[in-house]
C-alpha cells in the first residue's frame, strides 16, 4: 500500500451509523479507501495491514453481497475471516446476541461485522463487548458501510455534492440504505428528494434539512444529478402497500425513456440485489450512466478502509 498522510481525526473501535460521523472523519475514511482501491488491481491482492487479526461477519439475516464484500475486505489485509452462519448455530436454540458474541469473542477475535434484523442491535452490541463492532445493516434503521459506498462513487464521479441533487427512489419506509444514505449526502452539501408513493416515503423526513419528498418520479428526473434507486423489499413489507409490482414499475422504475429526459451526465446508483424489470431495466442498468459496478468496486475499499480504521489504523 502507498504511504498515506497521518490521520488525526479518526478515534473510532466502532462503525455503527452515519450520524454519528463527522464529515473530518469520512474524509479521512475515504483517503484510505482511496490509497486501498489499487490493491484490487494487483496480480496479488493482499498487504499485511491486518495481519494476525480475526474478522467474524455475524449474519443474522441473509446476505450475498455485503458478507462477500466484508470477506474480501478482511483477506486482502491478511486477516482470518469466519463466516457464522445463524441458522446453523445455537441461536435457534435460543442463545443471546451477546452470549453468541463473547463465545465468539473468547476464541481470539478481533472484529465482528454483525447484520441483524434488530435496530440498534450493533450499537447494543458494541456497548456490551470489548472487541470492535461493524455494522452491517440493523433492521430498517442503518447500513453504515452502504452509504459511505455511494458517497464515496458519487463524489468519485462529481467530485464534490456541494450544490448537487439526489434522488433516493422506492420503499424509503423499509430501507437502511435510504436512511444511511440521506444522512451522508446531507454532510457533504446535497439536498436530497425521496421518491415513492405516499405508503413508501414517510412525511416524517421531510422534516430534515435538505430533505425533500416528491410522489411523482418523473417531477424530479430533470432536476437531478443522481439518482439511487432501491429494491422493492417484499419480505419487509406489510400487504398493501402497494398495488402490484407492475404499478411501481411503471410509475417509478428506471427505463430508458426516463433515462432521456434525464440530465446527460446523470449517475444511476442501485445498492443491488437489482429487480431488472421492476426498479430498473436491463439497458439503464448495464448503460453507460449506470455506477452500479462502480459501487461494488467502491465497497471493497471502503469496507477495507472500517476495517482497518477500527482495528486502529492509521491513514
Amino acid at each position: 500500500m502507498n504511504e498515506v498522510e497521518a490521520k488525526p481525526v479518526w478515534h473510532r473501535r466502532n462503525l455503527l451509523d452515519i450520524n454519528s460521523l463527522s464529515r473530518e472523519e469520512i474524509e479521512a475514511l475515504f483517503k484510505t479507501a482511496h490509497s486501498f482501491r489499487e490493491v484490487s488491481t494487483r496480480s496479488v491482492k493482499k498487504v499485511p495491514a491486518l495481519r494476525g487479526q480475526v474478522v467474524v461477519n455475524l449474519f443474522y439475516e441473509p446476505s450475498t453481497r455485503t458478507r462477500i464484500s466484508f470477506t474480501l475486505a478482511a483477506q486482502r489485509l491478511s486477516a482470518d475471516v469466519v463466516d457464522f452462519i445463524a441458522d446453523a448455530s445455537s441461536i435457534s436454540k435460543g442463545e443471546t446476541l451477546v452470549d453468541t458474541a463473547n463465545n465468539i469473542i473468547a476464541m481470539g477475535v478481533d472484529t465482528i461485522v454483525l447484520r441483524h434484523p434488530a435496530p440498534g442491535a450493533a450499537r447494543f452490541l458494541a456497548s456490551n463487548v470489548d472487541v470492535a463492532v461493524v455494522n452491517a445493516g440493523d433492521g430498517a434503521h442503518s447500513h453504515p458501510t452502504q452509504g459511505l459506498l455511494d458517497l464515496y462513487t458519487l463524489l468519485d464521479n462529481l467530485g464534490s455534492l456541494e450544490g448537487r441533487r439526489v434522488a433516493i427512489v422506492g420503499d424509503i419506509s423499509h430501507s437502511r440504505v435510504a436512511r444511511s444514505g440521506m444522512l451522508a449526502f446531507r454532510k457533504f452539501g446535497a439536498e436530497v428528494v425521496l421518491v415513492g408513493p405516499p405508503t413508501l416515503v414517510p412525511r416524517s423526513f421531510s422534516e430534515l434539512e435538505g430533505v425533500t419528498i416528491s410522489h411523482s418520479l418523473d417531477a424530479v428526473l430533470g432536476d437531478v444529478d443522481a439518482i439511487c434507486l432501491l429494491r422493492m423489499q417484499r419480505e419487509r413489507q406489510g400487504a398493501g402497500l402497494f398495488p402490484s409490482l407492475e404499478e411501481y414499475s411503471r410509475l417509478f422504475g428506471m427505463n430508458s425513456e426516463r433515462l432521456q429526459r434525464c440530465r446527460d451526465d446523470v449517475l444511476i446508483l442501485h445498492p443491488g440485489p437489482m429487480n431488472r424489470g421492476i426498479e430498473i431495466t436491463p439497458d439503464v442498468a448495464d448503460g453507460e450512466r449506470s455506477r452500479v459496478l462502480a459501487q461494488v468496486t467502491n465497497g471493497l475499499a471502503v469496507r477495507m478502509a472500517v476495517l482497518y480504521m477500527v482495528a486502529g489504523g492509521s491513514a
